[in-house]
Parts: C-alpha cells; sequence; structure tokens
C-alpha cells in the first residue's frame, strides 16, 4: 500500500488546454501542493474547495514543487506564501524567470529580436519583439516573492527526472514501484506540447524540439502505467501516446524537408507556407515549432544552413542516406 494519496485539482478552461491541472500529495506528515494553477479565482477556489473536501486549508500545506516556470503552473505561488511561508521547490534553471530576473530578460528579448531577423521574420518578427519588451514590464508583477530551493534528484519518496524541451527547467516526479509519473506539459492527451524556442542563461539557444524528443523516449523507457498531466484528462496508456507524438514529430520534420526541397529556404518562409494564417495569429508558437524542427533535421545531417545577408538558408543534403 502506497504511504501517500495524489488528488487531482483540474479547472475547466475555455482554451484548447481544456483544463489547468495540478495535484495535491497528502503523505502522512506533509501536503504538498504540485505546481499551483493561474492567478485566478477560478484556480484559488478549486484549490481551497479540493482541500477542503478532504480535510485541510491553505494554511495545512507543507510545501510547493512546481514543474516549471510557465504561468499556469505557479499562479497561486505568492497567494499561499503570503498567507503562510513554506518551502518552494524548482528546478535551479527555473529561478531566473520565476523571479522574473531583469538582466535574464532584457539578453532574452535581444535573443529574440536576433533569432526572428536570422529567419527572415521582418515585420512579424519586429512585432513579436515589441510585444516581449512590453511584456518584461508587465511581467515584473508576476515574479515569485518567496525564496526558490533548487530540487534535487529525489524528493519525498519521488524520483525527480529532468525533462527540458517544454521548458528548459521543466521536472518530472516518478514514483517507480507505483508506476506512476506527475509529468508537468511534457505528456497531454489531446494535444502535443509545445517545445518553445529559448536561450539559456548564457543567451545560447536551447535545442528544445530535441531535449523534448530525448525527454520522451526517457519516459518510455520507464516503467510507466499512468501519467498526470498539467492539461486535460489523465493519461493511462502513455507508451501508445509518446510513440504517437514521436512519430508526429517525425512526419512534420519531413513536410518541413519537403518544402525546403520545393524552394523555400528561410524559416520565416517555411512557417508562412506551412501554417497559413497562424503564422500572424499564433507567431511565435509557429516559429518555435519551424525552429526546433530545423533544429532536428540539421542535426540528424538531412539538412544544413549557410548565412546570406544576415538571413539564413537552409537546403536538403542530398547526400544524406534519409
Amino acid at each position: 500500500m502506497s504511504n501517500y494519496e495524489i488528488i487531482p485539482v483540474m479547472v475547466d478552461v475555455s482554451s484548447n488546454l481544456k483544463s489547468i491541472n495540478f495535484y495535491i500529495i497528502k503523505m502522512e506528515n506533509s501536503v504538498v501542493l504540485v505546481d499551483a494553477g493561474l492567478d485566478n479565482d477560478d484556480c484559488w477556489t478549486a484549490l481551497q474547495h479540493t482541500l477542503s473536501e478532504n480535510g485541510f486549508t491553505v494554511q495545512d500545506i507543507t510545501e510547493i514543487v512546481l514543474t516549471h516556470n510557465h504561468g499556469d503552473h505557479i499562479g497561486l505561488v505568492n497567494r499561499i506564501t503570503a498567507m503562510h511561508p513554506i518551502p518552494v521547490y524548482a528546478h535551479e534553471a527555473a529561478v531566473p524567470r520565476l523571479k522574473r530576473d531583469r538582466d535574464f530578460f532584457r539578453m532574452r528579448v535581444e535573443f529574440f529580436a536576433e533569432i526572428y531577423e536570422q529567419m527572415g521574420c521582418g515585420e512579424a518578427g519586429h512585432k513579436q519583439v515589441e510585444y516581449l519588451k512590453q511584456a518584461m514590464l508587465k511581467g515584473s508583477n508576476s515574479a515569485i516573492h518567496t525564496d526558490i530551493s533548487p530540487i534535487g534528484r529525489n524528493h519525498l519518496g519521488f524520483q525527480v527526472i529532468h525533462v527540458p524541451g517544454h521548458a528548459e527547467d521543466q521536472i518530472a516526479l516518478y514514483h517507480e514501484a507505483d508506476r506512476i509519473l506527475i509529468a508537468g506539459d511534457l505528456l497531454i492527451q489531446h494535444i502535443s506540447s509545445n517545445a518553445l524556442i529559448e536561450p539559456d542563461i548564457t543567451g545560447k539557444r536551447i535545442p528544445t524540439l530535441i531535449q523534448h524528443k530525448h525527454s520522451l523516449e526517457k519516459v518510455r523507457d520507464l516503467p510507466l502505467d499512468l501519467v498526470y498531466p498539467g492539461h486535460g484528462k489523465l493519461i493511462d496508456e502513455p507508451k501508445s501516446l509518446v510513440a504517437h507524438r514521436l512519430a508526429s514529430m517525425e512526419r512534420k520534420a519531413e513536410r518541413f524537408k519537403n518544402l525546403i526541397r520545393d524552394g523555400m529556404t528561410t524559416g520565416s518562409e517555411i512557417a508562412r507556407n506551412y501554417y497559413k494564417k497562424l503564422y500572424t495569429t499564433q507567431f511565435s508558437l509557429v516559429m518555435s515549432e519551424v525552429i526546433g524542427h530545423l533544429d532536428y533535421l540539421e542535426q540528424s545531417q538531412q539538412i544544413r544552413k549557410e548565412k546570406r545577408n544576415g538571413i539564413w538558408h537552409y537546403m536538403i543534403v542530398e547526400s544524406s542516406k534519409h
């Protein structure tokens, strides 16, 4: 018999995420919150209601573990820690993002300005960079106020697995005996998780899609029956879902490769052609997808690139066996 119980808090949302999920782990002497939803009344009410149903209040939470730094996973941290100071744990790479470190975010804006320039995005890239500048100013309000402790390799009887890709700092909590994984946004049943382009702490581009692929492969090779995801329903056939996600990645890479073969040589040309209107409405997500797959094709030596007038142009490696 396990000496803990996982209690999901699932808050329905109207977007394609379907729900915002976070989890209470009830243990003999502790009540642990894994992730903290959005900073809104729906998530706050749902947390209080779920705690109450199980005989607890917010004051009974003994610590918070964050799977990654995104706003829909950290929203209630400040509300909870303002009521009573408790430890907050996350991967060490999350700290500058969670603290909204000004130097880091300035560097991040410059990083995106450069990469969108190199991908030939022109006006669409400039627009996104302006948006990021504004978001940086507003975002300082959402900084986590309390101290954040780097999480170790084992925590409360769970193995802590680093699963970067969707976020550089993403972790999952794995219980080997019970074959369960609390997975953040690594794996979601109804949609594929975005491998979002980001810089590391030094400003170097992280190959996020390649990381995401490795993280999925890591999970595929675990003895695993049940995944608790950050959105949507619990996943009871994780291995077949991972296989499906990996196959989709290969298919998309092949489609992008065909576009290069057809003469679309820049990231923005590929993105506009493949995603049509979404290039405008979901620019940053679309460019993350395209850049990630180009990285993957380049790493596997199916394509190569050369810079002309500051813009990367991609071409097929014809001698490749692919």
